[in-house]
C-alpha cells in the first residue's frame, strides 16, 4: 500500500475524530496520472449529499496534456464510493455543528486506488500553535539525543 498523493494541510488545520477509507471514480488518464504521483489534495473537501459524497477540487491533471479531451477539467466533481451505512453517519455527523469532512490521502490497495477521509473539527489558532510547540520540542529533543 503506498502513498500517491498526501494532504498534509488537513492534518494541521483540522483535529481528525474519526477515518474512513472510501473508492473513487476516476478516469483511465485520470488513474494514470495520480499513479505518476501528480495528484494534489490541498485545498480539497468532501460534500455529503444524500445521493453520495463527493471529492471536489481535487486537482488531478491530465497525464498526456496534449492527447486530453478538449473539455477535461482537472478540478472536476469526483464521486466516492462509501456503503449505504457510512454515508448515514457521516451525512448526519456533517449536519453538526463544527464537523467536516476532509480528505487526508489517495493511495494504492491492490489495483485500486482508494482516499483516506476524516471526519474532522477545524482547529482554532491556539491549537495551531500547540502543534507546532509540540513539533519543534521533538525536533529539539531529537537533535539533542543525536549530539549526546
Amino acid at each position: 500500500m503506498s502513498t500517491l498523493a498526501e494532504n498534509k494541510k488537513a492534518r494541521f488545520d483540522y483535529e481528525i475524530l474519526d477515518t474512513y477509507e472510501a473508492g473513487i471514480t476516476l478516469s483511465g488518464q485520470e488513474v494514470k496520472s495520480v499513479r505518476a504521483g501528480r495528484a494534489n489534495l490541498v485545498g480539497s473537501f468532501v460534500a455529503i449529499k444524500p445521493d453520495g459524497a463527493f471529492l471536489l477540487n481535487a486537482q488531478i491533471p491530465p497525464y498526456q496534456p496534449k492527447n486530453a479531451p478538449t473539455d477535461y477539467d482537472p478540478a472536476r466533481t469526483r464521486k466516492l464510493l462509501l456503503n449505504q451505512q457510512e454515508l448515514k453517519f457521516l451525512l448526519g455527523k456533517s449536519k453538526e455543528g463544527g464537523l467536516t469532512v476532509v480528505p487526508l490521502s489517495l493511495y494504492n490497495k491492490g489495483r485500486h486506488i482508494k482516499v483516506a477521509i476524516a471526519l474532522a473539527r477545524h482547529k482554532k489558532k491556539s491549537d495551531k500553535r500547540d502543534t507546532i510547540k509540540k513539533r519543534e520540542f521533538q525536533r529539539e529533543k531529537r537533535g539533542a539525543l543525536k549530539r549526546g
